[in-house]
């Protein structure tokens, strides 16, 4: 295998940033000179678990981050700089907790069963001014501007200049668009195996961040950052083919909206253990603003709400557009890049498994004509719930590791802590004369 520092010298890479990506979604780096990437990529650049979100205390010893040379990312707006994505080893081990050693565990499981994954993301994010107090375009005013055209253009030149990188990366970047919030963006880019997509998800939320800042604003993935307006999703789409990559195992001619039972089987599974996913598809407290919210100032929240499934309708938790392939409409710009496809996998095995029935399909708008009180069940109203659902499924234990469950829901379990020990301007305003 080429060494690193051949490939850094072939390509004019002066630095590498090692990352990796933390339990919340965070991601720590070190900045590693081309003179020392050989031995680094050896041992991995040593980091201490407890200043980053991982359950580690200050007495643990040092993590090494060790990049995968498949995955190596020349940054776009830097190209004598290169990021790769790395996983995590304590004393020659691998730390289990590590997001992106979780996703390839179930990866693993995957490939066990005869099944290759494959994912694409639909990445929301709002650019903002550089205090992140306003939407970056004042004149972005509009009660419908999904798809507006001028306020796309007026964004141009940060739009391309993503776009043009992902294009000379060969992620296969297809449609750029405005979306239904007022400042509101999504870059859409070609699906891929499950892994390829993660370390691509995590860059791609990296890239939107740093060439935003160099145009002089903010981009932010946060799930609900505006009361009035629609929220940022990260809709994720799944199929299942076979190890060679050559047939998807989710395509039935013959199947319902072109459907296979394998692939029913897996929503199966997804919708049984929607509630337990919640607390990685939507992993922060605001994130149930998005989920639960009120109707938007375009009209609609563009958010599910109940766990169920539909045809070619925006309202469920799953759409199915078009044979092959189905949408979890669920997650939001929170969610961890890896944490969100293991969970969504893992459920779906689950559903192979015990071969379990997704129910019936509804096709109702839940929006204008929800189902009758009890048809279906509902999503989490908070994080509190949705960790409670977590705690008490079996299913995402037993395929994560318990390590990482554990270390998850202590960490996130002291996060709502923190947040109910605040006192809101809200309470001030409404309980102060009380």
């Amino acid at each position: 295998m080429t060494s690193l520092s051949a490939i850094a010298q072939e390509r004019g890479i002066r630095y590498f940033l090692i990352s990796f990506t933390d339990l919340f979604g965070v991601q720590r780096s070190k900045l590693v000179p081309t003179a020392a990437i050989d031995s680094m990529a050896t041992s991995g650049a040593g980091f201490a678990g407890f200043a980053t979100w991982l359950d580690m205390t200050p007495a643990d010893a040092d993590i090494f981050a060790i990049p995968d040379p498949n995955s190596l990312f020349p940054l776009p707006w830097q190209p004598d700089v290169a990021w790769m994505p790395a996983d995590l080893y304590m004393n020659g081990e691998p730390v289990a907790q590590t997001p992106r050693l979780v996703l390839k565990r179930v990866l693993s499981q995957a490939e066990a069963l005869g099944y290759r994954v494959k994912t694409g993301v639909e990445c929301e994010y709002f650019l903002l001014s550089a205090d992140g107090e306003q939407l970056s375009d004042p004149r972005d005013r509009a009660s419908k501007p999904c798809y507006d055209q001028q306020a796309l253009m007026r964004r141009f030149d940060i739009i391309a200049e993503i776009c043009d990188a992902m294009l000379a990366m060969g992620w296969g970047a297809y449609q750029n668009d405005h979306e239904d919030a007022n400042g509101q963006f999504e870059m859409n880019w070609t699906y891929a195996d499950a892994l390829i997509t993660a370390d691509r998800h995590a860059f791609f939320k990296y890239m939107v961040k740093a060439i935003a800042e160099k145009h002089g604003f903010r981009a932010t993935f946060m799930p609900k950052p505006f009361p009035h307006l629609t929220g940022n999703g990260c809709h994720t789409h799944l199929s299942v083919w076979d190890l060679a990559g050559n047939t998807n195992l989710f395509e039935d001619p013959q199947g319902e909206l072109g459907l296979s039972p394998l692939a029913y089987q897996f929503i199966g599974g997804v919708l049984h253990s929607a509630e337990a996913l919640c607390a990685f598809t939507n992993p922060t407290v605001n994130s149930y603003k998005r989920i639960n919210g009120t109707v938007t100032l375009s009209g609609a929240t563009w958010s599910p709400n109940t766990i169920s499934y539909t045809g070619n309708n925006r309202t469920h938790t799953i759409r199915i557009p078009e044979p092959g392939r189905f949408e979890f409409r669920l997650p939001d710009g929170a969610a961890n890049p890896y944490l969100l496809p293991a969970a969504l996998i893992a459920s779906g095995l689950d559903g192979i498994k015990h071969k379990r029935d997704p129910g019936k399909r509804y096709d109702n708008n839940t929006y204008t004509d929800p189902l009758p009180l009890g048809t279906v069940r509902q999503l989490p109203v908070n994080l509190l719930d949705a960790l409670r659902c977590l705690e008490a499924n079996t299913i995402l234990p037993e395929s994560f590791g318990t390590d990482l469950t554990h270390a998850y829901l202590k960490l996130k379990h002291r996060e709502w802590n923190d947040y109910c020990s605040r006192i809101s301007p809200w309470e001030t305003e409404n309980t102060l004369d009380c």
